[in-house]
């Protein structure tokens, strides 16, 4: 079996691949892999899987397998997996960070003490206590999120229409989600369905102040009509850690609005994450193996 190792993982992962077979960083060997490792920046298209004859198993270490053609991939007899569960703690901490910087103005604090400025009267602070968090998605990272939220005495509620129950937080309508949240964090892949679904209609039904945390995909927000909600104040902040691109086009509504907080898509990058992406790689390999044996 040969692998390629597309992007990058933990140093370690090679090392406990080699039990497989060869393994290489070479991308001009392609043609002769087996198996494919990526993560975000390599894009497996239907002319990169057409580039990969012998290609049997792509792995992607993350969330999501938006940059994979999938049902192409398939239709080949290629094996897709990602590593979903491995990414909920490190991603959802993340959110909780970006979602408590706001009412502490942790930014603006910090920003201010670099300029020598003390802004004590100025800065004046809300709680997450007895908020309303609203999830759009209630899989992996949502329910690591909710818990984090509720230890933090938050209520908070739900839309996942895959979902007909859960363990921890209460499911409800979209027009409830939007209507009640205080806070709205997104959990969702980004789809035919979700790729825009924050805009002008939906922050309209939403309540004044509303502050939106974004660590799934950049394009379940339209930018433009963000970048108008903020300026309003009908939204209080965005915060987010995705973009249309990476890193955002130097045109993107974002550097210009008010109040948004951004981090460079730093989500699933903690070092507990990647080794336990490795892991879960690793466990894939090897079903893979017993299966092809």
């Amino acid at each position: 079996m040969k692998i390629l190792i597309s992007d990058a993982f933990d140093p370690s992962l090679p090392d406990k691949l080699v039990a497989f077979g060869e393994v290489t960083d070479d991308k001009n060997r392609l043609a002769e892999v087996d198996v494919v490792l990526v993560r975000s920046k390599t894009k497996c298209t239907k002319e990169y899987i057409d580039s990969a004859p012998r290609l049997s198993l792509i792995v992607r270490g993350g969330v999501g397998l938006d940059n994979i053609d999938v049902e192409y991939a398939r239709s080949k007899g290629i094996q897709v997996f990602n590593t979903a569960e491995a990414s909920a703690v490190a991603v959802a901490e993340l959110a909780f960070a970006l979602m408590i910087a706001v009412p502490t103005r942790l930014v603006e604090g910090h920003l201010g003490m670099t300029r020598r400025e003390w802004l004590k009267k100025q800065l004046k602070r809300t709680e997450l206590m007895g908020k309303t968090l609203g999830l759009f998605g209630a899989g992996n990272i949502g329910t690591e999120l909710a818990r984090r939220a509720i230890a933090f005495g938050m209520r908070v509620i739900a839309y996942d229409p895959f979902l007909k129950s859960h363990e921890a937080v209460d499911l409800v309508t979209m027009d409830a989600l939007l209507a009640e949240s205080d806070y709205i964090s997104l959990h969702v892949p980004l789809t035919a369905e979700t790729r825009g679904m924050v805009n002008t209609e939906t922050i309209g039904r939403m309540k004044d102040g509303v502050v939106i945390v974004n660590t799934s995909r950049g394009g379940c927000v339209n930018e433009a009509d963000m970048k108008a909600a903020l300026e309003s104040g009908k939204v209080r902040a965005y915060a987010t850690d995705v973009f249309l691109s990476d890193p955002p086009a130097e045109d993107s509504p974002l550097y210009d609005a008010p109040n948004v907080i951004m981090t460079p898509h730093i989500g699933a990058s903690s070092r507990e994450n990647m080794l336990r992406i490795g892991d879960v790689v690793v466990r894939i390999l090897e079903d893979f193996a017993h299966q092809s044996a």
